[in-house]
């Protein structure tokens, strides 16, 4: 069984549930984040501590509690499922508007859920992703709005593709829930504009420091011409490679041995976490 935290109260999750004038309901705002535990143990507490802070402080919303305490919380959780590792999602939402406008006392809710690992298959063959000219508003807020993805799911299917590659005027920004890669001999380079900082890029970006050049620097589309791979990062995903993107094939469209290098750094990291 999950567990959750919602407002001071720890429920089972399917009992947790928010009112109608709740601002994420009637408006759209709220954030969240999403991470996973490793050996009983929350992977880059500090860094997604971090994050989740300055989204809330993004838009604007007040954090009941700070860092121990929630970490207390977290582990009281985890306790609970009787699982040794799980996933966590927080939401926080504008709270209940009596105007439907105003912001309200922020609805805090820390989740606990099952964890969905990608298919070994996706590893071995790498992915296929599609261009999408778009950007995401607040960017660097992990929001809860992701209709984009949503609305381009059937297009995404028709393709026989995974995922959305958003650029716009020329720049690459990131996936619709990951960040982005290329890698050009031994140049690793990660887009750093109108993106979501993701806590396992900067993961990647740290171990990948004795090896390769790594570049955080614009991005152009021009330059996936000259990749010789690209892949993708997130807590679910690690490091995950595309070997299409619409009907470019990178490389020779075949995993690279540098993403599966990188990709056996995070799992030797998260093995010892």
């Amino acid at each position: 069984m999950h567990y959750g935290y919602f407002n001071g109260s720890v429920l089972p999750t399917d009992q947790i549930s928010v009112g109608v004038t709740d601002l994420s309901l009637l408006r759209g705002y709220g954030l969240f984040d999403y991470f996973l535990t490793y050996n009983g143990r929350p992977f880059q507490w500090d860094w997604y501590w971090e994050r989740f802070r300055n989204s809330a402080a993004g838009l604007r919303l007040p954090l009941p509690f700070g860092k121990d305490e929630t970490y207390a919380v977290v582990m009281d959780l985890l306790a609970r499922t009787g699982q040794p590792d799980v996933a966590f999602r927080f939401v926080m939402t504008g709270g209940y508007s009596p105007d439907s406008i105003s912001i309200g006392t922020p609805n805090l809710m820390i989740l606990t859920e099952d964890i969905h690992p990608v298919p070994p298959i996706q590893y071995e063959q790498g992915i296929k992703v599609i261009l999408d000219d778009y950007v995401r508003e607040m960017a660097e807020v992990k929001t809860t709005d992701y209709k984009r993805v949503i609305l381009k799911a059937e297009e995404i299917r028709a393709a026989n593709a995974l995922d959305i590659l958003y650029h716009k005027d020329g720049e690459i920004s990131e996936l619709s829930r990951s960040n982005f890669f290329i890698v050009r001999g031994n140049k690793l380079i990660t887009p750093n504009r109108h993106i979501l900082r993701g806590i396992t890029r900067r993961t990647i970006m740290e171990l990948a420091q004795a090896d390769f050049q790594v570049e955080e620097r614009p991005l152009l589309l021009s330059e996936l011409y000259e990749a010789d791979e690209a892949f993708t990062t997130s807590s679910t995903k690690k490091v995950l490679p595309i070997t299409q993107i619409g009907e470019l094939m990178i490389g020779n469209g075949q995993v690279g041995i540098r993403s599966r290098f990188l990709l056996e750094r995070m799992d030797e990291l998260v093995a010892k976490w």
